[in-house]
């Protein structure tokens, strides 16, 4: 029988619990929200804004296609929230003990679980495009331009996705991990340039929005949707990227080697 046994390989683990994570993810609603938020988003922000800021615009910004990128970042930004509740939960419920116990390598629950959410983040942004074309944003620019759109703003949402999965991993905590990552989703999303133009923040709050991350991701996404890529607007949204990629992979070693 033991001959008969499948080869317990890394990859054949990583399959089964990233299954295993997309399951549980149907079965809980969690699949079914990161489908519905981007919609939630676009007509929480588009419908009571868009008259506001064609009027004190003049007409001269489309709000639908400005306010599209915060829309996709919001989308992946909340299936990160929820990559911190399936972390805290399994750390909450001993799952990580039974699989500390098992001939298990360490980094592969965790890959799982970043796996899966990368799922729920194509998911979002596919639904959060829909969404922008209803309210008139196109891709201008053609094919390219929708690939580097989308392919950013995935980026972005698998490193949000592993850092909530490290903070869920230490907090063991789902409720107050939850509700600690949506303040900050929230405020930046509201205090930033994808929410309305630079010019309409007070004089003293524009360096803050202007250089917060949120602002410099929509402004990147933004312009690689309208075709107008510029190293000096990408710059900016790498440096944060990795900075936040060296922080969380420098937490992940240290849970994934005390783990081990």
């Amino acid at each position: 029988m033991t001959g008969l046994a499948p080869e317990s390989t890394p990859i054949r683990q990583w399959w089964v619990l990233t299954a295993r994570g997309l399951g549980s993810a149907l079965r809980g609603g969690s699949m079914l929200t990161a489908l519905i938020a981007p919609i939630v988003f676009t007509l929480g922000f588009y419908v009571p804004l868009h008259a506001v800021i064609t009027r004190f615009s003049g007409g001269t910004v489309e709000y639908g296609r400005y306010l599209m990128p915060l829309i996709a970042l919001q989308a992946v930004s909340f299936t990160a929230i929820t990559a911190a509740f399936v972390a805290a939960t399994d750390a909450v419920r001993g799952v990580d003990r039974r699989f500390a116990a098992m001939p298990i390598p360490a980094v592969v629950p965790v890959t799982a679980r970043v796996s899966a959410s990368t799922v729920r983040c194509v998911l979002a942004v596919a639904v959060a495009v829909v969404c922008g074309h209803v309210i008139g944003f196109r891709f201008d620019a053609g094919p390219t331009a929708a690939v580097a759109f989308c392919a950013a703003a995935l980026a972005i949402g698998v490193i949000l996705a592993l850092a909530a999965d490290v903070l869920g991993t230490l907090s063991r905590s789902p409720e107050a991990t939850t509700r600690a990552l949506a303040v900050p989703q929230l405020v930046l999303g509201m205090f930033s340039c994808g929410f309305l133009p630079l010019e309409q923040f007070p004089q003293w709050a524009q360096p803050i929005v202007r250089n917060q991350p949120v602002s410099q991701f929509t402004v990147t996404l933004r312009a690689l949707a309208d075709g107008a890529f510029d190293a000096h607007l990408v710059v900016p949204t790498l440096l944060w990227l990795c900075a936040l990629l060296g922080i969380v992979g420098w937490m992940a070693v240290r849970v994934i080697g005390r783990r081990a």
